[in-house]
């Protein structure tokens, strides 16, 4: 019993399902077209496909162009591939320890080998790999579930081990439901000719385990088919793209291919209903693939099966969904690193062209061309999809060559996020609610880059284990607002949920200032704090304006760190890699304390080295009403 209300608690947590106020009934793409006019602009019979087909030898030949010699070159080195078994104790030790690797790696591993062999297949074309590519597919076809261990305790069971009476669509089981739609499409011909129970096999579980259950499953969090206030994230257009792609790849029947596609606009205007119209990503650079990367893949996809009918491009909420991770790029593989997202980190090139080309953005296109210098196609992953896509602006990309320079100053008012850019550093800070989307307890923080290079951080987050989604989240330090750049109020620190959130914020092209207070717990005692933040042309104005309603403990301000750090009198000397910043403080005021935090954790040490550090300035006088100020420069 204990056991069943502990998980029945993670699947509340991951869910977030709470009121939220910035939902707005736009339902872009239901005003677009009804599913009653759907059927009459359909295209069947997979005319819709833009590459060759499996037998124009010549076709895949220009299509894969100088890339081909090195695909099959990958499927050769997995001709002797060993198709890996997902033990059932792989599944429990999510449960047991909060590992969740253990059942991904392997998973993994078995998915990236199919994509791998379908290329090589489609590449070279002379049956070679067809062999270890029916392997793939049967092993697949025998797994219970197609859904990660950590995502499972959404079933009804609420349990990691996966059940065969409820076939969840998680993001794994869509990617694979895709993917193994694209080797139903590409090879079932060839696969008849050895046994037709092979492409049967194929299509029946694809159907059972994606297609049935999209249809007349309501209970998928993601698809919020019942709308009624809950979070709608990545997870939506991800989850609706793929499913909408199994269906093209494999449906004939007009009727049940409209009520396909219908429904997937009905579910994606939840998701373009609940993202803010300035077209921010609160879930951070990380997931800008996952959530407007994978609505582009959607609204392609949308638009290719209604031939061209359903186009939703010039919509200025759309092209500011696919600007946000330019406008979120510092400079030197650096970003702007909100929420559960790497500091490290820039994007797809091939994606973010894509999306630019779509939207008719400048502004991507030329971020895109920067990113993709030195860089090629990846078939790392299981998106088969992204990898022929990039294939179809290759060239295209390539030959792009205006620069992109950066933007000095970008507001989003209603997500509250401030980005502000001179000749020497970049400046970001946010509002925001401690409810987002991957949510760190963080409203006010702000992180400042000099010359290209983080000094005062954001630390992100580590690997992901069963605490990261449950009820324990907020005991991870990189979670909490006392380990990113803001004040413990009376010894207290942020708290999370929806009402603890920043108020009267605004900001200027190069200022941002909040109230904080309200992101506080009653226990902080606080009435009003106002975080406020002037960027200089050669130094950062950090001002504290608060007034508490008791006094308890000592006010402490923390910063976060990294590099070498040399503590003065009145003065805090930062270097990192050759850059330096100098914080200034009062003496009168504090006293510093600096803390090491060891970054055992392999996510956060490749982006940060050994350890960062926290800076605490503990206020030596306890006042009820008062103003603290600190300057960086640089």
């Amino acid at each position: 019993m204990k056991t069943k209300s502990f998980f029945s608690l993670i699947v509340f947590v991951f869910l977030s399902c709470i009121k939220v106020a910035a939902y707005t009934e736009r339902n872009f793409l239901q005003h677009v077209a009804a599913q009653e006019s759907l059927a009459e602009c359909l295209v069947l019979n997979q005319k819709w496909v833009q590459y060759p087909s499996y037998k124009d030898r010549e076709g895949w030949s220009r299509f894969l162009g100088e890339y081909r010699d090195e695909i099959i070159k990958n499927g050769e080195s997995l001709l002797g591939y060993t198709w890996k078994v997902v033990k059932a104790t792989d599944y429990l030790e999510f449960e047991r320890s909060g590992n969740r690797e253990i059942m991904e790696r392997p998973f993994d591993d078995n998915n990236q080998a199919i994509v791998r062999l379908m290329l090589a297949e489609l590449a070279e074309g002379r049956g070679r790999f067809i062999d270890q590519l029916i392997n793939g597919v049967f092993h697949t076809c025998e797994m219970t579930s197609w859904a990660l261990s950590a995502h499972l305790v959404t079933q009804p069971t609420h349990r990691a081990l996966p059940t065969p009476i409820y076939p969840l669509i998680d993001l794994t089981a869509g990617d694979l439901g895709s993917l193994l739609s694209w080797v139903y499409y590409f090879m079932h011909e060839e696969f008849d000719k050895i046994d037709p129970e092979i492409s049967r096999r194929l299509y029946r579980e694809l159907d059972e385990r994606i297609m049935k259950p999209y249809l007349n499953n309501d209970s998928f969090w993601w698809l919020a088919a019942n709308y009624k206030g809950q979070m709608v994230n990545n997870w939506n257009p991800w989850c609706n793209s793929n499913c909408l792609m199994t269906f093209m790849l494999l449906e004939n029947d007009v009727d049940r291919l409209s009520k396909a596609v219908s429904r997937s606009m009905q579910s994606v205007d939840k998701f373009l209903n609940y993202v803010h119209s300035d077209g921010a990503c609160e879930e951070g650079p990380s997931y800008w693939g996952h959530a407007s990367g994978k609505c582009l893949d959607y609204l392609v996809l949308l638009n290719r099966i209604t031939g061209g009918k359903i186009s939703i491009f010039d919509n200025p909420q759309i092209k500011a969904m696919g600007e946000y991770i330019a406008r979120s790029y510092v400079g030197n593989g650096w970003v702007v690193n909100f929420a559960d997202a790497s500091a490290k980190g820039g994007g797809d090139p091939y994606l973010i062209y894509r999306y630019g080309k779509a939207v008719k953005s400048d502004i991507l296109k030329q971020f895109a061309s920067m990113q993709n210098k030195g860089s090629k196609i990846s078939f790392r992953g299981r998106d088969l999809f992204r990898i022929l896509e990039a294939f179809l602006v290759e060239d295209e990309l390539c030959a792009y060559q205006e620069a992109y320079t950066g933007v000095s100053y970008t507001w989003y008012p209603e997500t509250e996020f401030c980005y502000v850019r001179n000749k020497k550093a970049f400046f970001a800070a946010k509002g925001g609610y401690n409810d987002e989307s991957h949510n760190h307890n963080d409203a006010g923080s702000f992180s400042l880059w000099v010359n290209n290079m983080p000094v005062i951080i954001d630390a992100g987050v580590g690997t992901y284990t069963r605490q990261t989604f449950s009820s324990e989240r907020y005991t991870i330090w990189t979670m909490q607002s006392n380990y990113h750049n803001l004040p413990m109020i009376n010894g207290v620190p942020q708290k999370y949920g929806r009402q603890y959130k920043a108020t009267e914020v605004k900001a200027t092209k190069n200022s941002f200032s909040a109230n904080i207070a309200t992101a506080y717990p009653d226990a902080a005692g606080v009435k009003k704090w106002i975080r406020s933040y002037t960027m200089k042309s050669d130094a950062l104005m950090i001002s504290d304006r608060f007034e508490l309603n008791e006094i308890k403990k000592e006010n402490v301000i923390n910063f976060l760190s990294w590099g070498d750090i040399i503590i003065k009198d009145g003065v805090i000397e930062i270097s990192v890699n050759g850059v330096k910043g100098t914080l200034k403080y009062d003496t009168k005021m504090f006293k510093v304390k600096k803390e090491c935090v060891k970054l055992t954790d392999k996510k956060l040490s490749s982006v940060w080295g050994a350890e960062v550090y926290r800076l605490s300035f503990i206020a030596k006088e306890k006042e009820q009403k008062g103003c603290y100020t600190f300057t960086i420069s640089f």
